[in-house]
């Protein structure tokens, strides 16, 4: 017995040697995966324009990724070839090392462009290494949560007048239970461009109390007012409204001061979904930990691709708040948003903008996630499961600005 005990010691250590000495080989021969070449493509795609990445390596696997910052798609690509001439030639597998040296590797780290290049790279790393491994994304992210990933639909009719209610009415008979809506703008008729708060809040709560008595309870109805607001006008917008006139009030002043949103924060009881501009999990602390938002609305394409978004999804679990994705991009944004949707426990809907058209050729992007009825499968293949034509896509960018409102005196406002 103890010879037999012996003998398979030695054989033990001998196949431990072996793995050690296959092992060293591995890394010291320099068998490692490598980084080949990071494209950038600025691109125009439907009504918009789109910054879509690709990382190759020496194996023949490549990945997709897609960073946000709208209108700025230049300068992302700038941000990606100093990022690339360090990250040719480093082993893909090692993404966090990779998020860190990209972030931390100099002087001015941090800033929406910096960062919605990280996010393109982090999200194209996460489908490069999920295809060598022929697994889901969300496999590593932790596996799936749930088997569909319900959504929200925004109404394209402004609260403005009866049209809207009419169309809430429809998008509730197609099956909608969660709706967001844009505000009024009047006298838009007259100049696209001009905006006044006051004129806008007025009507506007005129318009969302109708829809509100013209669906019911059931339905969950949310505002975007895309950070157009004062601290005193939202105050003065949210006393308009009766109890439960809102679920939720996205955005309705800027981020850059938390302080602001905590003074708003005393002022009324509608629930906030902040989130879609915020660019690390610093810049997300003050509103977690302060309570001052009920639904974060992480960009995975901004905040710094899965590495970040997972942080800042824990995070938020700690503290009983819920994730509600910005998807307003392209494809690839969809399906980030879709896997890190699937590997979360704290998540509430995903914004899919395919009921106002914004869809996507089948020719630029040949194979895409389908939206069926109000959600997304959990997709089961390899990847981020998406694909992008780019051979259609070296001559196709078009310079495109957000609009610059104004306000009637001739001051500019946000948009």
């Amino acid at each position: 017995m103890g010879n037999h005990l012996n003998v398979s010691s030695e054989c033990v250590v001998a196949c431990i040697i072996d793995l050690l000495r296959d092992c060293c080989v591995y890394v010291v021969g320099g068998l490692v995966m490598k980084i080949t070449e990071i494209k950038s493509f600025p691109v125009r795609a439907g009504e918009r324009n789109l910054f879509v990445l690709k990382i190759e390596t020496d194996e023949g696997f490549h990945g997709w990724g897609e960073a946000g910052v709208s209108g700025r798609e230049l300068a992302v690509k700038g941000a990606v070839s100093h990022f690339r001439e360090f990250l040719i030639g480093k082993d893909p597998m090692q993404i966090g090392a990779l998020w860190q040296e990209m972030y931390r590797g100099q002087y001015f780290e941090g800033g929406r462009i910096l960062t919605g290049a990280i996010s393109a790279i982090d999200i194209a790393l996460y489908d490069l290494v999920a295809r060598k491994l022929g697994v889901p994304v969300y496999q590593l992210l932790g596996g799936k949560q749930r088997e569909f990933i319900p959504c929200f639909a925004s109404s394209q009719i402004p609260l403005s007048g009866p049209a809207v209610v009419e169309d809430a009415k429809k998008m509730v008979s197609e099956g909608w239970t969660v709706i967001r809506f844009s505000p009024s703008q009047p006298g838009v008729e007259q100049d696209s461009l001009v905006f006044e708060p006051r004129e806008s809040i007025a009507l506007t709560s005129e318009w969302i109390i109708k829809v509100r008595e013209a669906v019911g309870h059931r339905i969950v109805l949310g505002l975007d007012y895309h950070h157009r607001l004062s601290v005193a006008e939202a105050a003065s917008f949210c006393q308009m409204l009766p109890p439960h006139t809102l679920d939720f009030l996205e955005e309705p002043i800027r981020d850059e001061s938390p302080q602001a949103y905590s003074t708003l924060r005393s002022m009324t009881d509608i629930p906030f979904a902040i989130g879609e501009e915020i660019s690390s999990k610093w810049h997300f602390m003050p509103y977690i930990e302060k309570g001052l938002t009920n639904f974060a609305r992480v960009d995975v394409c901004n905040i710094g691709g899965f590495t970040e978004s997972k942080i800042v999804a824990g995070w938020c679990e700690a503290h009983y708040i819920d994730l509600m994705p910005h998807n307003p991009l392209g494809p690839i944004c969809t399906a980030a948003s879709i896997h890190l949707a699937a590997s979360i426990p704290n998540f509430d809907r995903l914004e899919d903008r395919s009921r106002e058209g914004l869809t996507y050729s089948s020719q630029m992007f040949p194979v895409q996630h389908a939206l069926v009825g109000d959600r997304y499968p959990v997709p089961d293949g390899p990847g981020l499961g998406v694909e992008f034509n780019e051979d259609m896509a070296q001559e196709s960018f078009e310079f495109w600005e957000a609009p610059h409102l104004r306000k009637r005196d001739g001051s500019y406002t946000n948009w």
